[in-house]
């Protein structure tokens, strides 16, 4: 039978800053806008790390399913595939916490209208079509595009539509970042998959492209990560919003890693790019409260 140790394997902590961080960021603008709602920004953290457990969940499922969780895979231990959770058992994980979901949902669509049930509507579709249905976007190369939309431009801006009513060029801007470095976290899960997943017929877009032009693609998502602060700075004239540029040298650690290491190696990439969203998205964050509060 499997334990809370398990199940909380099955989350895929060291991705979860991708769900969380965003919301962060979303919330924090609207601090800075004089706006904040708490409860809102609350139910919004819960909800978005409780969307991106149910993606998880369904991924574990269908890739056990589709044979790409295999006993080949260097990758960290999957539930499913051990044998240790029952394909069974994680759906209905998935629903239950999709009823959780949906209840904390109806909360913030009572304050926030109409746009925010559509908006988590689409999301828990996408966490669905991800791996599962008819044509599963993971599987055909789409998974990246699914992560910089709904885990960069969706999370950080319906989070603060839902506080504000409004949309802002700004938060808008600010939402490429941690969109950028989701996509990261993705590609090195996927650079590390590449051999496994072309046998399990699962053409990721870093096995379309290659282990080179997939360290070129991380290495450029990075690169514009790094940029959208300094856009920021230029726009806002606040040194603030320059503090993730701190991470540079953290983030050229990572890329050396990447062109390195192998295997089971490029596990601990994987875990410092999750890092990398995190510090990045707390940074961001701390530009946008202090220049509200200084």
């Amino acid at each position: 039978m499997a334990s809370t140790k398990h199940w909380l394997l099955a989350t895929r902590p060291k991705t979860l800053p991708a769900g969380t961080v965003p919301v962060l960021l979303g919330s924090s603008i609207a601090f800075c806008d004089g706006k904040l709602n708490i409860m809102i920004a609350v139910l919004c953290l819960l909800c978005s790390a409780f969307m991106q457990i149910i993606a998880n969940f369904v991924n574990e499922i269908y890739d056990f399913k589709r044979g790409a969780d295999t006993k080949e895979r260097t990758g960290p231990q999957r539930m499913v595939a051990s044998g240790i959770i029952s394909a069974k058992e994680m759906s209905v994980g998935a629903i239950v916490l999709g009823i959780i979901t949906v209840s904390l949902g109806g909360i913030i669509i009572l304050n926030s209208g109409i746009w925010i049930l559509i908006t988590g509507v689409i999301a828990l579709i996408f966490a669905w079509l991800y791996t599962g249905g008819p044509y599963p976007l993971a599987y055909h190369g789409l998974g990246d595009i699914c992560v910089l939309i709904f885990f960069g431009l969706v999370a950080v801006n319906g989070t603060y539509y839902a506080q504000t009513l409004e949309l802002s060029p700004i938060c808008l801007l600010a939402s490429f970042a941690p969109g950028f470095l989701s996509m990261n976290i993705l590609g090195i899960n996927n650079f590390r998959d590449i051999d496994t997943d072309k046998k399990a017929g699962k053409f990721t877009l870093s096995t379309r492209l290659g282990r080179e032009n997939c360290i070129f693609m991380y290495r450029s998502l990075m690169m514009l990560a790094f940029i959208v602060p300094v856009v920021l700075y230029v726009i806002k004239s606040s040194v603030m919003f320059l503090f993730p540029l701190a991470l540079i040298p953290f983030g050229l650690k990572l890329l050396n890693d990447m062109k390195t290491k192998d295997g089971t190696a490029l596990n601990s990439v994987l875990a410092g790019t999750g890092q990398m969203v995190f510090f990045h998205g707390i940074l961001s964050s701390l530009g946008f409260i202090l220049l509200k509060i200084l």
